[in-house]
């Protein structure tokens, strides 16, 4: 396909005849270029190009300037008419036309009065070609009139009570602007309490003793003169409730009472507007205003919402402390009942507000200047909307086209003209009016029928030079009539290049999107029509970008010393470079210590004034790059130590070169608390879509201070900078300027496209949506496209608001479609989307698997295989096969199937063959298989039957043991309650159990399968007997159950006999008995002892009362004991008799000494044994008289005494 630039003609509806409009819309191209060469034999019909506005306020004190200017070929003459009449300026000394405009010039500073020109003026351009006109401009002298003579009297009131201080200012030519000052010209300040209304009076909900003043004064300030109007001071005084009792206690006898509540507490009520409703009208395009002012004590606060909607995000905003709404650029979409809210601790009430919303004209489609060639045909399109619709009527050449001079060439349709083989006659300037009660729109827009042959504009063998990589435009200005269409040719002999890798702009530019090396040579544009052809040769030179190979270094010098900073560059060597040094964005200082040699910067003597940022821009004559570094000076000895911190935060950000997709932030860096900044961290905010959200955008070099950052459209985009050093981030700087960008069409489509149904005969396609910042603009939309795969159908497609799932019915069953979603919004379309593949809904399966097969493993498992079923009859994705099988009667399968309980085994996917685990041995089964997809399953297979092998049995169901006697047992038991086969016998085991527990012999049974009771004989009595009883089948024994159980025995004589010999042959009780001898042979000894001891000596019981008390037998600490001996025969009394716990025992001098106990007494004996001392020592206690045989020994002292 050629690169041109043609006439697209359409088609209109039945009746109406053929439209050239592609012509209409490329006014840019059409438009005859007022180049010098073409200003010499080319016509033009006027057009206008500057008019003053249509409601023009003028200053009384100035001239009247009244703005007319346009162009032509030839030039325009120029006429005015005033108040619908024609205005002869040449008859009004006062009045001038400057030479070459139509700009009337009224000199009143002379002589004269604004108000006699006040008036509507409309000024004529009109040359041999036809005559365009401009708007109706109402002139009218600006006023600022003095208020009205007033005697204002002083207003008293109590504390808590509202007050409306009225402004009413005169009326101004414009309106003027009204504020509140006292006498010495300072704003009253303004609160939730104290608010300015919007139509100038001062509001206060409850007033405060503070609130106390005498100058209250409103001005007004007419803008247009300058000027500033004052209103008589008011004076306001608040009285508290101690002064106003006061007041009134003074003026009452003593007798009297009076006492003043203070103000209570009160709901809110409105002081504007009244009532509980209002309405209010707006034009489209303006901004509402909407308020509600509410007195009460404590003070309400307003809240506003719209009762049918939300209020529109990013156009609304709340002044005068949101007692005023404000929505900007208010559309018919704003028409609604608005409600404010005015709500204190005692109550709320509210008022409703019905807005509507009027248009004055505006454009939808304005008519655009057209230039034919003689025989050609086109229209002129006017349309315009507006509330109420407007009334289009055309003009030509000034004058209502009803009694303009007849042209058979033109047919009016309306909103339309239309034009058909026309002529050089044919040749006007037409109006279009489109007016409404609100205003109106006036349009001038020429038909120009030339028969030109192509002229190129653009200068023969322009050289362009272009950076490698970068877009190159090749301009090719053209102009004829009929319009040219344009070629592009490479080289000599090339032929016509192709729009897969070029693009042709319509003005004729030849754009190469990414130039490369190879797209350096000569291009040529070649310019056809019916009358002719032009060409012209343009070359274009691609050049390699220059590049900053070293950039500067960050550094920290102390101060005085020198530090250098270097910028190496590689550029196109056909370029001429140029290296500048900045500093902080401005020039070096012109200071001799700043030297700048190639490629290096030094600074000599570094003083704290030379930190900053410094900048190396090499520039060449098609490109620019940067670099920079900042150089941080400290002191040669810091003290204190430096405290190393993470950074302060940025500050000072500002957003420049501000275009559609990018812009520019440039911030300075905070104190980097003497540890260098590594990197900046930049985070943006979307406030219209996620306000508060703070997101990653990018990060820069520390050295950096300013970041070209990629916009996505529609966002409203504030940023925010972090500095990082080696301690960690600073905290963020304050947010930038808040920055809108355009919308844009979207970049992306919705991702997860799929097509699933969810019955059979429609079509289910989901996405997951686009989110507010992908949308790129508002009105977003989703193009649905979709297309039977394999079918003879063209791709249907549908347009939905912002869902994410659409249905399509009356779809096949289950038949593969193609599907795309492509994202749209107001501005466009989405890049094409991916091709995605779906299904419509799924069907039940129409065909049951075939040849079931089932092959039995063993008594519990079976493997069963089937034919798969055909693809085209699943109807669905195939999710698997379901066998459902049971247990069943032989003889009964039918009858009882709906009582029977069904096992379900599912095999995934495509298998065919399944193992069914968990039969039951010896049974009787029957299965089908079903296949199942999406939908569900399809019918079933055949029944088909089989039988499992004989298993081992289950445990007897229970066992008892019944009738117990002296040597017999009788056990009853209930057969298993799965025998699992045919029970071929019983087992029976059983042992005795003996009183420790033990286990006798084992003795083996085997019992008829028929049986359910036997006795067992010749037991022995009073045995408990332990017993194992298991069944058995062909395939083996099964499990066991036990019991235990014992034989009775006679009662009375034999039970108790039984007992007593019992217990006699128990080892424990034949050693208690034993102890128990022991025990009295023992006293009997001790007792023995104590009678015999003593006898021979007369002394003994002084003796016992007076035993040595170096011989100690007994020691009362540990409880052990001396040793005795006899004093004739020196024989012990027990052989084997203990030593003490210390295994020693203490002997005298003479073995045949008597021991005996005593305290602090020592005795000596003649050879007989009589005492033949004295006692010594100090006696305690004396013995008790009597016989010591009296005493009767108890068998603890007598255990205590035997050693």
């Amino acid at each position: 396909m050629q690169l041109k630039i043609m006439p697209k003609k359409k088609r209109l509806p039945a009746g109406r005849v053929a439209l050239i409009l592609f012509l209409c819309q490329m006014i840019s191209a059409l438009e005859v270029p007022l180049d010098p060469k073409l200003l010499e034999d080319l016509v033009q019909p006027p057009t206008i190009t500057q008019q003053s506005p249509k409601d023009y306020i003028i200053d009384p004190r100035e001239n009247i300037v009244i703005q007319c200017e346009a162009k032509g070929k030839p030039p325009p003459s120029f006429s005015w008419t005033r108040n619908g009449t024609h205005f002869d300026i040449d008859k009004d000394p006062l009045v001038t036309m400057q030479p070459g405009s139509g700009t009337l010039t009224i000199n009143i500073m002379s002589e004269g009065k604004a108000e006699t020109y006040e008036g509507v003026y409309q000024c004529t351009a009109r040359n041999e070609r036809g005559a365009a006109i401009s708007n109706n401009i109402v002139v009218r002298p600006s006023r600022s009139p003095l208020w009205t003579k007033e005697k204002l009297e002083p207003i008293t009131l109590r504390n808590g009570q509202s007050l409306v201080l009225p402004c009413r200012p005169p009326l101004g030519l414009p309106p003027p602007i009204i504020f509140w000052m006292d006498n010495s010209f300072q704003r009253l300040p303004q609160s939730e309490r104290v608010s300015q209304g919007l139509n100038g009076d001062l509001y206060f909900s409850n007033v405060l003793p503070e609130d106390t003043r005498e100058d209250y004064i409103c001005y007004a300030r007419f803008n247009h003169t300058q000027t500033i109007q004052q209103k008589q001071p008011i004076s306001v005084k608040v009285i508290s409730v101690d002064e106003l009792n006061d007041t009134i206690a003074a003026n009452l006898s003593d007798t009297e009472f009076y006492s003043a509540k203070p103000n209570r507490e009160r709901p809110p009520t409105f002081l504007t507007p009244e009532g509980n409703t209002s309405n209010k009208e707006e034009l489209r395009g303006n901004v509402l205003s909407l308020e509600c002012i509410a007195e009460g004590l404590p003070t309400p606060v307003i809240y506003w919402i719209k009762e049918d909607g939300t209020l529109p995000t990013n156009r609304t905003f709340y002044r005068n402390f949101k007692k005023t709404l404000q929505i900007i650029q208010v559309s018919e979409a704003d028409s609604g009942n608005y409600q404010c809210i005015a709500k204190n601790a005692l109550g709320a009430i509210h008022h409703t507000i019905s807005v509507t919303v009027k248009a004055a004209p505006y454009w939808i489609l304005a008519p655009q200047n057209l230039v034919l060639s003689p025989g050609e045909d086109g229209s002129l399109i006017c349309r315009a909307n507006g509330n109420p619709k407007p009334r289009i009527s055309w003009l030509s050449n000034g004058v209502p086209i009803e009694i303009a001079p007849d042209d058979p060439s033109r047919k009016i349709d309306g909103d339309t003209i239309i034009f058909s083989n026309v002529q050089e006659r044919s040749s006007a300037v037409y109006q279009c009016n489109a007016s409404n009660e609100y205003g109106y729109l006036l349009a001038n827009a020429f038909v120009n029928v030339l028969a030109e042959p192509p002229r190129i504009l653009t200068s023969a063998n322009t050289l362009y030079q272009v950076i490698a990589n970068r877009p190159a435009l090749l301009d090719c200005a053209f102009f004829g009539s009929p319009l040219p269409t344009i070629e592009w040719f490479k080289g000599a002999k090339g032929s016509a290049l192709r729009d897969d890798i070029y693009v042709l702009h319509e003005n004729g530019t030849l754009e190469i999107p990414v130039a490369q090396k190879d797209s350096t040579g000569t291009y040529t544009c070649v310019a056809r029509n019916k009358l002719g052809m032009a060409k012209n040769e343009v070359h274009l030179e691609i050049k390699d970008p220059t590049r900053i190979i070293k950039q500067p270094e960050y550094a920290v010098v102390q101060r005085g010393s020198t530090v250098s900073f270097e910028c190496k560059v590689k550029h196109d060597h056909t370029l001429t470079l140029t290296i500048t040094w900045l500093k902080d964005n401005g020039e070096l200082p012109s200071d001799g210590r700043f030297t700048v040699d190639k490629d290096h910067l030094e600074v000599a003597d570094v003083r704290d004034s030379d930190g900053g940022a410094y900048t190396c821009v090499a520039n060449t004559t098609l490109d620019m790059v940067s670099a920079s570094a900042v150089l941080s000076v400290v002191a040669p000895t810091p003290t204190p130590a430096p405290i190393y911190d993470v950074p302060n935060p940025p500050f000072d950000l500002e957003l420049t070169d501000q275009l559609d997709k990018s812009v520019q932030l440039s911030w300075t860096p905070g104190d980097d608390n003497n540890s260098p900044i590594t990197k900046f961290i930049i985070e943006y905010e979307d406030a219209m879509h996620e306000a508060g959200l703070w997101h990653h955008q990018t990060e820069v070099p520390g050295t950096q201070t300013t970041a070209q950052l990629k916009l996505s459209p529609y966002v409203n985009y504030s940023f925010r900078v972090m500095a990082v050093n080696s301690l960690g981030r600073s905290l963020p700087s304050e947010p930038s300027e808040q920055y809108l960008t355009k919308a844009a069409e979207p970049d992306t489509n919705p991702t997860a496209v799929e097509g699933l149904g969810s019955e059979p005969d429609n079509l289910v396609i989901t996405w997951k949506p686009l989110n507010g910042f992908e949308s790129n603009g508002p009105g977003l939309q989703y193009k649905v496209s979709w297309l039977q795969k394999d079918g003879d159908d063209e791709w249907a497609s549908v347009v939905v608001a912002n869902v994410s799932k659409y249905i399509v019915s009356g779809t096949p069953t289950f038949v593969p479609y193609l599907i795309k979603v492509q994202a749209l919004n107001d501005v466009g379309f989405a890049p094409e989307p991916a091709v995605v593949m779906g299904h419509s809904g799924e069907d039940l399966p129409m065909v049951a698997p075939g040849n079931v097969r089932v092959n039995v493993v063993n008594s519990t498992l079976a493997e069963v295989h089937w034919d798969p079923v055909p693809l085209k009859s699943i109807r669905g994705h195939l999710q698997g096969y379901r066998i459902y099988y049971w247990k069943a009667q032989e003889g009964s399968l039918k009858r009882n199937r709906r009582h029977i309980e069904k096992k379900i085994l599912t095999f995934q996917g495509s298998k065919t063959h399944g193992m069914l685990p968990g039969l039951e041995p010896f049974s009787h089964y029957a299965l089908n298989v079903r296949v199942v997809n999406g939908k569900g399953e399809g019918p079933a297979s055949p029944d088909r039957v089989f039988n499992t092998p004989e298993g081992v049995p289950s445990a007897p169901s229970s066992l008892k043991i019944v009738n117990p006697t002296l040597d017999s047992l009788t056990l009853e038991w209930d057969p298993p309650s799965r025998p699992n086969g045919i029970l071929t016998e019983y087992t029976l085991k059983y042992q005795p159990i003996n009183s420790t527990h033990e286990l006798g012999p084992l003795v083996d049974l085997k019992i008829p399968a028929n049986k359910t009771r036997w006795t067992l004989k010749n037991l022995n009595f009073s045995t408990r007997y332990k017993f194992y009883f298991y069944a058995q089948t062909a395939a083996g024994s099964g499990s066991q159950i036990t019991e235990e159980a014992v034989t009775t025995v006679d009662e009375g004589k034999l039970a108790m006999a039984s007992r007593q010999v019992d217990i006699a042959t128990q080892g424990w009780f034949i050693g208690l008995m034993c102890a128990v001898a022991l025990l009295i042979l023992i006293l009997l000894i001790v007792c023995f002892i104590r009678r015999n001891k003593g006898g021979k000596y007369p002394v003994k019981e002084k003796e016992d009362a007076h035993a040595d008390p170096e011989i100690q037998p007994m020691k009362e600490d540990d409880g052990t004991f001396g040793e005795y001996s006899d004093a004739e025969d020196h024989k012990p009394l027990k052989k084997g008799s203990r030593t003490p716990s210390d295994r020693t025992v203490k002997k005298e001098d003479s073995d045949d000494s008597l021991v005996d106990y005593g305290e602090g007494v020592n005795g000596q004996f003649n050879e007989d044994g009589s005492f033949i001392g004295q006692y010594s020592g100090k006696k305690e206690k004396e013995p008790a008289e009597g016989n010591e045989s009296s005493e009767a020994p108890s068998p603890v002292n007598a255990m205590n005494s035997f050693v």
